[in-house]
């Protein structure tokens, strides 16, 4: 029984926890079933969030969205995914004992899942994964984080599994009494057809032996017919008359159930013998068609031979002056290229424009040694000037000894 009072569910006869070798490892080391295993957590996950009524507790006072079977396990919108996780985790951890304040939409989503996997830490929960895994709002993790609060929360609470108990089945016990009933029925007509037949070719119509022992086989079903044999005075032909009337009446149809495999084996045999008669109304069309289409291609092939051969001269010719075109055509280009540097030297000024940069550098060039010679010959005068004053003087000076002007 559920907090619901909704009366006993199927659930299996264990608890189907988070199975951590399907969330670690390689996926080589896992298994080509790993990569379904959180489509059967999300699974489990909804039944457990059933039983502890998540949908009054939790969905109806917050105004939320009822969840899928495969909400936490396919990217829907990671936004909306992302707050029912943290939203439930929540939930998940405040039944589980633990106070955990209900998250809100401006909160830090990094301090929101540390908070969670530290409540799950203390419920002595595994994590060996990044907590960014949990950011996205969907996956195997997230799948794995609120199954394994889920099954605390369980704890908890004090829930325990229970084996399903299933009804008695009482409707096959009818069904085989409806069953004898109607054979037993059946027996009884088959033989009032023969004891009919028997009294057209003139024998005794009513047996009251046969009728005792008919009395006998119907002992164990209910009907409402006397226990005692009663002698008929009807007129056996009327009864004969009257039997032919009710006989139709009297058979017994089966309904057909589409589900029963004989029925699909029947259809299949009608399906598989329109089949080979469509084919063979089709085959002989498309040979027909195949054998069109062969002689076509017979003809188009010739004809082309034909063409072939009548214009092989031409196509000779025509190769030979392609050739001569391309040739052509390689001459021009380079005539065109070189027509095309020849405009672009003429109409390009920049030879020219370095020409005057060069004159007028070496104008300067010209200006500053003509300022320099001209300082030379200068000095150069200033020298001689001063060497004939000095010589000037000396020829003058009447203390210096002839040597000395001699000398110099």
């Amino acid at each position: 029984m559920n907090r619901a009072g909704r009366g006993p569910e199927p659930v299996p006869a264990a608890a189907p926890p988070m199975a951590d070798d399907g969330r670690r490892g390689d996926e080589g080391e896992r298994g080509p079933g790993a990569a379904y295993q959180m489509f059967v957590t999300m699974e489990d996950l909804l039944d457990k969030l059933k039983l502890m009524n998540y949908e009054e507790d939790l969905i109806r006072r917050n105004n939320m969205k009822a969840l899928s079977r495969h909400y936490f396990a396919l990217p829907t919108n990671p936004g909306e995914q992302f707050y029912m996780f943290t939203s439930l985790a929540a939930w998940l951890l405040n039944q589980s004992g633990r106070v955990f304040e209900q998250p809100q939409e401006y909160d830090d989503p990094n301090a929101t899942i540390s908070n969670i996997l530290t409540g799950l830490r203390a419920l002595g929960g595994s994590v060996d994964f990044p907590p960014s895994k949990l950011k996205q709002g969907y996956g195997e993790q997230v799948c794995y984080v609120l199954d394994r609060l889920a099954e605390e929360a369980l704890k908890h609470t004090g829930f325990n599994w229970k084996r399903p108990v299933y009804p008695a089945e009482e409707m096959e016990e009818e069904a085989l009494i409806e069953d004898d009933a109607e054979l037993t029925l059946n027996k009884l007509e088959d033989e009032l057809i023969e004891e009919a037949e028997d009294f057209e070719e003139g024998e005794p119509f009513l047996d009251l032996e046969v009728l005792k022992s008919q009395g006998k086989k119907m002992e164990g079903v209910e009907s409402t017919k006397p226990e005692e044999i009663l002698e008929s005075t009807t007129d056996a032909a009327e009864w004969n008359l009257e039997v032919e009337r009710v006989l139709p009446q009297l058979k017994v149809t089966i309904r057909t159930d589409n589900k029963d495999w004989r029925i699909h084996v029947d259809q299949m045999h009608q399906h598989k013998e329109g089949i080979e008669t469509s084919l063979k109304e089709t085959k002989s069309y498309l040979d027909k068609l195949q054998d069109e289409i062969s002689r076509t291609l017979e003809k188009v092939s010739s004809r082309e031979k034909y063409v072939n051969n009548q214009l092989e001269n031409l196509i000779q010719d025509f190769r030979v002056a392609q050739g001569q075109l391309n040739e052509i055509s390689e001459e021009l280009e380079k005539v065109k290229q070189d027509m095309e540097e020849k405009g672009s030297s003429m109409t390009d000024g920049a030879p020219l424009v370095k020409i005057k940069q060069a004159l007028t550098k070496l104008k300067q060039e010209i200006t500053q040694m003509d300022i320099r010679i001209g300082v030379v010959e200068h000095t150069l005068l200033q020298a001689k000037l001063k060497e004939k004053s000095n010589m000037t003087r000396d020829m003058h000076a009447t203390n210096i000894p002839e040597t000395t002007i001699g000398g110099y």
